[in-house]
């Protein structure tokens, strides 16, 4: 895995190319996750959005799906903490213009 992107095989068989967004450690489960994307848009133009449980420790560990639905909400809180972090800073930004 490179710093930011990686590689993996889809279900037919086609490399795709990923960019991390970010990855944590959860006290609260006391595991690692990646969080990444491959650019696509759902059918609302959102960014899709994956998350898996990985081992930083071990690059060719395969990543394990993330089945709770506590550690779903660590990672949704996370991510709505950042999404209003980026809106705030981009109103900053466009204000300042």
């Amino acid at each position: 895995m490179k710093k930011n992107k990686f590689v993996m095989i889809d279900e037919n068989g086609n490399e795709v190319e990923y960019d991390v967004l970010f990855t944590f450690e959860s006290e609260e489960t006391n595991k690692n996750y990646i969080v990444y994307t491959d650019q696509s848009k759902d059918d609302k133009g959102n960014v899709q959005v994956y998350a898996s449980i990985y081992d930083p420790e071990n690059p060719n560990s395969k990543f394990e799906n993330i089945e709770t639905e506590k550690e779903w909400k660590v990672i949704e809180t996370i991510l709505e903490t950042l999404q209003e972090e980026i809106s705030k800073k981009q109103d900053k930004t466009s204000n300042e213009q």
